[in-house]
């Protein structure tokens, strides 16, 4: 598959390698370095190498060869189920779980657990058809919850759920409720972040605003509760979040932006966020509370809520006594 750019003006002359990683989401440096070396990048036209400086008005063209589709079996990974029928699946994610398979994630995932559930339930067929909706690596997945975050997902088991459930979340229709225990006291009751971010200029794994490729989110809260001291130490909030968007990491991103980042979030708060006293948090504090959509068969309107996992409950207790 071919991919074309033009170097926007006002562009700093810098190396194409590095141009080409902070522009392409799903390429790494050293993997736009190979295509280089390939022959499979042309600057103008012509070859380039990959320490060459690209400036405002060059035209780059690359060649990004088609993955091979990969073979996704069963794991029998347990499922916390709250509701299901013929044509979709809800449930309740633990902490800890990547949702589809990735490098460095192959195994052991959500997808993996889903479709060990679907061949279970019934004829092998079922399961077959399964793994192709919404596409062979993420089938039945219409949105996401990181590895850190619990709490309610919910799943297509047929293309005409993948599609209404895919169209209401499109349009910012799905009623969704976080429950996230930030850094310090939040002033205030409730607040609205309105930040355009996307993949981060300087280092890819992150979000950030400082990207060349801005996302409109919004993101609304109020607090619910506060903790501690600034004095003592162990000042921290629980929000209640209500993004009015579904971008990635936008509540972490958010939040951290306005100086409060997640407990346990390393990436977004570095070190200090992950302890409170003696306590070692080991994940973002981020729990998907609440969950509401249209049927997209019956049209009826299901919503789901589900406490938060026992590490976060435990906290909470921690920070109240």
């Amino acid at each position: 598959m071919q991919r074309f750019t033009t170097v926007s003006a006002g562009e700093h002359p810098k190396r194409l390698d590095v141009y080409l990683s902070t522009h392409t989401a799903d390429l790494s440096r050293a993997a736009i370095q190979r295509l280089i070396e390939k022959g499979a990048v042309t600057v103008n036209g012509k070859r380039p190498k990959p320490s060459q400086k690209v400036k405002p008005g060059d035209e780059i063209a690359w060649d990004v060869p088609k993955p091979e589709p990969l073979e996704i079996g069963g794991e029998p990974i347990p499922l916390d189920v709250l509701f299901e029928d013929n044509v979709l699946l809800v449930l309740n994610k633990p902490a800890g779980i990547v949702v589809h398979p990735a490098p460095g994630h192959w195994r052991g995932t959500l997808v993996n657990a889903l479709l060990y559930h679907m061949q279970a339930k019934g004829a092998a067929s079922d399961g077959e058809s399964f793994a192709s909706i919404g596409g062979r690596e993420r089938p039945g997945l219409v949105h996401r919850l990181d590895k850190g975050t619990s709490g309610v997902m919910v799943i297509a088991k047929t293309d005409a759920a993948h599609q209404g459930l895919s169209k209401q979340f499109k349009s910012h229709v799905i009623h969704r409720v976080y429950l996230a225990l930030v850094l310090g006291s939040v002033k205030g009751r409730t607040g609205r972040v309105d930040l355009a971010i996307g993949r981060d200029t300087k280092d890819r794994k992150k979000i950030s605003a400082r990207t060349t490729s801005p996302r409109q989110a919004v993101t609304e809260f109020q607090v619910a509760e506060r903790f501690g001291t600034k004095r003592s130490g162990n000042e921290a909030t629980l929000v209640e979040v209500h993004p009015q968007t579904g971008r990635t990491h936008q509540i972490r991103v958010h939040l951290a932006s306005l100086g409060h980042p997640l407990l346990g979030d390393e990436t977004y708060g570095g070190r200090k966020v992950c302890a409170i006293g003696d306590l070692c948090i080991e994940r973002p504090m981020l729990h998907a509370r609440t969950l509401g959509f249209t049927h997209p068969v019956t049209g009826k309107h299901l919503e789901y809520t589900v406490p938060p996992p026992a590490d976060m409950e435990s906290l909470l207790r921690l920070l109240r006594s």
